[in-house]
């Protein structure tokens, strides 16, 4: 099986910064897009940032220049560098990978459970 295992969320103040890690496991060929999502309540959930095979990204407007999303493909693992924290950005981020194609030929989409992102004002 594919798992994704998130680490990195936490309690932080305004201002401050997390790293958030992604790392999937499993007999994984490739992953064409890993990204971040992130679903604070009452409020549907967004793409945060995303990433391409290629290192090709794509971030809300909210968090440019705050966060920068990278991969090492040969991990298979996304981070998240999230810098500047405001309450606003409170929420669950969840990891998603598209397009995992794994070493029996299979091609899937994957989601993380989530990790709790609180930021005090």
């Amino acid at each position: 099986q594919v798992q994704l295992v998130e680490s990195g969320g936490g309690l932080v103040q305004a201002g401050g910064s997390l790293r958030l890690s992604c790392a999937a496991s499993g007999r994984i060929f490739s992953i064409n897009t890993m990204g971040w999502y992130r679903q604070a309540p009452g409020k549907q959930r967004e793409l945060v940032a995303d990433i391409t095979y290629g290192g090709s990204t794509n971030y809300v407007d909210s968090v440019k220049g705050r966060f920068t999303i990278s991969r090492d493909n040969g991990k298979n693992t996304v981070y998240l560098q999230m810098n500047t924290l405001k309450p606003e950005d409170t929420a669950v981020y969840y990891c998603n990978a598209l397009g995992v194609m794994t070493r029996i030929g299979t091609r899937n989409d994957y989601w993380g459970q989530g990790t709790q992102v609180t930021v005090s004002s």
